[in-house]
């Protein structure tokens, strides 16, 4: 790092009034305080995050050096800028930081300690830096006392960037020096992009040494049985895989070590619309004094959070350490896992509740990621849409998406890994027809996959998908099983069918070259 840029990051933790690595108590109470936010009848802090209610992927820049120019995957996922660019929003942003009371956040990202990277996330809101006390991994005193973070977040949220006069897109900006350990956020509130920065820098540096990290949560059974559940935002990756029998390890982003997997975080940010205890209960009970809510409606009177009210956004957040989750292993790490399971929401309503892979199908189905965008994730995503993105996390990728792919497909070889497709999304009918998996036929398929209920079961293989398609699930209604026979009009799902194979067809392709002629084959039978 230049003496320069250190020397204002020193600024930025020595000059004025700072408060470093402030407990909950005093974060929540500085943020009442300062108008931040407010308190929920649940204890905690329900904050609003004004025009941004969801990331900005359009905005996302990664700064282009000898190094990265080799490394990164180019494109509309990591727009490259320059370091002159870069460096002078960065005084753009210290200059308005210095001037006023700022919050020091200290800690890791990587539960495990062979690859635990250290952190510091440097903001003028205290509930940024409360967000960042639940969402990554808290020091111990000691730890804590010699801590020197390889990766600084600058949050200036409320500042916006400067749009083309400053040499960029727009108003908003979310940038990585990846040779200099710099995150600089402008112009968005959103604190999902401090969470998504710190993966976005794992998943450079962690895969270049051989470890896989995945856009995943990951549970162990009781019998030392981990499970894995890829996908999007809003496919049920947190839910899912919060269950009571189950011991959590993480609920987004995980590492997959030649030791086992471990969890990246140290807390979870669930999508929280529509949450009851009903439907939820772990989930519902987590969040309390010490969470953070965004964007969530409270009822002025009662101040009980309204999780029904989209009135703000769909995407609405609840924020918490991962030890509100009863029985969750401490640290969070686990054993290879035994099943890999990928979530979509399948807008098309065409793919069953549940169909296991073949290894091929794997790595095809892992390439592709699709599932359905749903509203409020990203701006301007108001209904769900259809969606591809390479290993379900596409806009977290720095290197190609054949790097991440590639390795899962060795560790799934070496371990004997079962892989299953689980259609979280609709059924008789795409969306605005047909009609949402429910929760409960959900449960029951991830129930049958991780207590190996359908290890010997008969199946089917689908005719276009070539994907297997079991014959009975427990808990699952045998008419669900076959898509095609829960529409009303069988030609019409053909059709369907066809057009959303025919999308998986074109967005394989320019993947295809660098696949092995056993995963290209492995694609739809158009």
């Amino acid at each position: 790092m230049s003496g320069a840029v250190g020397g204002l990051l020193s600024d930025l933790t020595s000059h004025g009034t700072v408060h470093q690595n402030l407990r909950s108590a005093a974060l929540v109470e500085a943020a009442l305080k300062r108008g931040e936010g407010t308190l929920a009848e649940n204890g905690a802090l329900v904050v609003r995050t004004g025009g941004k209610t969801g990331r900005s992927p359009d905005d996302k820049y990664v700064v282009r050096s000898a190094q990265t120019e080799k490394d990164v995957w180019w494109g509309n996922v990591n727009r490259p800028v320059s370091a002159q660019v870069f460096d002078a929003l960065l005084v753009h942003a210290a200059g308005h930081l210095l001037g006023r009371e700022r919050f020091v956040f200290d800690g890791f990202v990587g539960a495990a300690q062979a690859h635990r990277l250290p952190v510091r996330v440097i903001s003028e809101a205290a509930w940024i830096s409360l967000f960042a006390r639940t969402l990554f991994l808290r020091p111990t005193e000691e730890e804590l006392a010699g801590h020197r973070p390889a990766f600084t977040v600058v949050h200036a949220g409320a500042l916006p960037a400067g749009g083309p006069a400053a040499g960029i897109r727009s108003d908003t900006f979310v940038g990585l020096d990846l040779d200099r350990g710099l995150v600089l956020i402008l112009g968005t509130e959103y604190a999902g992009e401090v969470k998504k920065s710190l993966f976005s820098v794992m998943n450079y540096l962690l895969p270049r040494g051989g470890v896989l990290t995945m856009h995943c949560s990951a549970n162990v059974g009781a019998a030392g049985d981990a499970a894995l559940f890829f996908g999007l935002s809003g496919t049920g990756k947190t839910t899912l895989s919060a269950d009571p029998a189950r011991r959590l390890v993480g609920d987004d982003e995980t590492g997959w070590s030649d030791d086992g997997i471990f969890n990246i975080e140290g807390g979870c940010y669930a999508k929280c619309i529509n949450l009851s205890r009903a439907s939820e209960p772990q989930i519902y009970d987590a969040i309390r004094f010490g969470s953070v809510l965004e964007n969530v409606v409270v009822d002025p009177r009662t101040l009980v959070p309204s999780y029904g009210d989209a009135t703000l956004t769909e995407n609405t957040r609840a924020t918490y350490p991962v030890e509100f989750i009863p029985g969750c292993l401490i640290p969070g790490v686990g054993p290879h896992p035994r099943n890999v399971i990928f979530l979509t929401a399948d807008a098309f309503g065409v793919l069953p509740p549940v169909a296991r892979l073949t290894p091929e199908l794997a790595i095809y189905d892992d390439i592709s990621g699709y599932t359905a965008k749903l509203a409020g994730t990203e701006t301007g995503v108001t209904t769900p849409r259809a969606t591809f993105s390479p290993c379900f996390g596409g806009p977290f990728l720095p290197l190609h998406p054949m790097r991440y792919a590639e390795l899962l497909g060795a560790k799934l070889a070496r371990h004997g890994v079962s892989t299953w497709l689980v259609n979280t999304g609709w059924t008789a009918g795409p969306y605005g027809t047909g009609r949402r998996m429910s929760i409960e036929v959900s449960r029951a398929v991830i129930s049958a996959i991780v207590s190996g209920a359908l290890a010997g079961a008969r199946f089917q293989q689908d005719p276009l998908f070539r994907f297997q398609i079991h014959d009975a699930v427990p808990g699952v209604p045998a008419a669900m099983l076959s898509p095609r026979a829960t529409w009303a009009d069988p030609t019409v799902y053909d059709a369907k069918a066809r057009e959303l194979a025919d999308l998986f067809r074109k967005n394989f392709e320019p993947y295809a070259a660098a696949c092995t002629p056993a995963v290209r084959a492995a694609g739809p039978a158009l």
